[in-house]
């Protein structure tokens, strides 16, 4: 027959002397207690901390004990059902055998994991903005590619700029006794606007050709003395 009383009597003497700063017995009927479980440090010193509390059914190891995080530091709400999760999970893998060690080495482990996700996490962002940062500042130097898309659309809106500047200005003249633009002068405006949009584009598809002075003759330059 199983002594539950002597086994957990056992453990939690070994528990005291590996976790000196941190156990903390709450109770005796039932057996309760504290462990704090603190990650290794991050490289700007944060640290992420578990306190679990452990207590004992009474036919402890062969049924899993009770647990719950008691407190935290640092800790995430989703970050702390993971915690009760794995230690569900470890549970089950043990019973039959003292483990609240295991249990505690699993959450520690976990712990640092964390982390270095934290750490993963903060690395990813800087990188991101700076990111952000050299295409903002790529697209400030080289401004906005012209493209025969965008020509065209920026045509299209000044074009209706103009036409209600031409309505506008046609308006005043009239009122100031001008002569209104007959239908050919408006057409023949409009097409030579259209004609240097076109001799636009065209050249601006052109590319750069290299220009070759004509040679001067020495001779030449003498004979101007």
């Amino acid at each position: 027959m199983t002594d539950y009383s002597e086994e957990q009597r056992n453990e939690l003497e070994a528990i005291e002397s590996i976790y000196p700063d941190s156990f903390t017995v709450l109770s005796d009927e039932p057996t309760s207690f504290t462990i704090t479980v603190t990650s290794d440090a991050a490289e700007n010193g944060e640290t992420v901390e578990a306190t679990l509390k452990f207590t004992y059914v009474e036919k402890y190891p062969d049924e899993a004990p009770l647990w719950e995080i008691h407190s935290q530091e640092n800790l995430e709400d989703s970050d702390a059902e993971d915690i009760l999760t794995l230690l569900q999970q470890q549970a089950d893998e043990n019973l039959g055998m003292v483990m609240i060690f295991t249990l505690v080495t699993a959450v520690q482990e976990k712990l640092n994991e964390m982390v270095d996700v934290k750490k993963n996490r903060r690395e990813e962002e800087a990188r991101r903005k700076e990111a952000e940062a050299e295409e903002a500042e790529k697209v400030l130097f080289q401004g906005t590619v012209v493209t025969i898309e965008n020509f065209l659309a920026w045509k299209a809106k000044f074009e209706l700029e103009m036409a209600e500047l031409r309505r506008k200005r046609q308006k005043e003249e009239e009122q100031a006794g001008k002569p209104k633009l007959t239908g050919k002068q408006l057409f023949e405006t409009d097409h030579n606007l259209d004609t240097s949009d076109i001799q636009f584009l065209e050249d601006s598809e052109r590319l750069w050709r290299p220009v070759t002075l004509p040679r001067r003759n020495l001779s030449e330059d003498n004979d101007l003395f």
